[in-house]
């Protein structure tokens, strides 16, 4: 392994990668070396002269089920001191804060499912995370890939333009983030609120932090109700009084 973080996709269609991630600041990080993005087919690692990856599901039922045998071969081939990933509904929602940790890393293994999921034994015989994007369903699993590695891309060294670009934002300190404005100042009737033109550092910062607070406690109540719960079991064992500047 180099110091560039890697990222191997095991997938059935290789040819969906790098996909989106080929253009825009990826991209351009792909083309320069921040980064690098190896595809690999799950069909190489089959060993009947179909090449078959599935099979009925024991027990019954619909649909077809990633083998065991196939899979291991395939995260075998690649496997190293990289986190391996496996993306499906049946995992661990993804969280920024996991996102942060594999971007300091030196690249991450992402198993892409098809089908009706993987044979739960590649589990049980191969240390993988298992990781989800959503409670939904996709097609498949390189979907979830693409998003999961975006996430990860844009947080490289030089990736982004400004250093701060990737902490203030959703999810970085628990909440969600603040209403943002442009110009022009008034556009349909509707102005931009006065304090963000005050040239008061510290009014705009108390009116973002009690935006974030309100958005997040409306929107998202399970993300408050984790965010108050870490307040209250901080270090200091006080809860920090909300800033109410409007």
């Amino acid at each position: 392994m180099t110091g560039t973080f890697t990222a191997t996709i095991l997938t059935l269609y290789p040819e969906m990668f790098p996909g989106p991630l080929g253009v825009s600041l990826a991209g351009r990080a792909l083309r320069e070396g921040g980064w690098a993005c190896e595809p690999v087919q799950i069909r190489d690692f089959a060993t009947d002269r179909h090449r078959s990856v599935d099979d009925t599901p024991a027990g019954g039922g619909a649909g077809m089920v990633l083998r065991a045998d196939v899979l291991a071969a395939a995260v075998d081939s690649v496997a190293d001191d990289r986190p391996i990933l496996a993306m499906t509904p049946r995992g661990r929602p993804l969280s920024q804060a996991r996102v942060r940790e594999l971007a300091a890393g030196p690249g991450v293994v992402v198993l892409c499912g098809r089908f009706e999921g993987f044979d739960e034994r590649i589990f049980e015989g191969r240390r993988i995370e298992e990781v989800s994007i959503g409670d939904y369903i996709l097609s498949g699993g390189e979907m979830g890939a693409l998003v999961l590695l975006d996430a990860c891309i844009r947080l490289l060294p030089g990736v982004m333009g400004a250093a701060s670009s990737g902490v203030d934002e959703s999810f970085e300190t628990g909440l969600l983030e603040y209403p943002q404005y442009t110009r022009p100042y008034e556009w349909e009737g509707r102005t931009i609120p006065e304090v963000l033109r005050s040239g008061d550092h510290a009014r705009i910062a108390a009116w973002r932090q009690h935006q974030s607070e309100t958005d997040t406690r409306l929107r998202r109540p399970d993300l408050w109700e984790r965010h108050e719960g870490a307040r209250v079991c901080s270090p200091s064992g006080a809860r920090r009084t909300k800033d109410t500047t409007s």
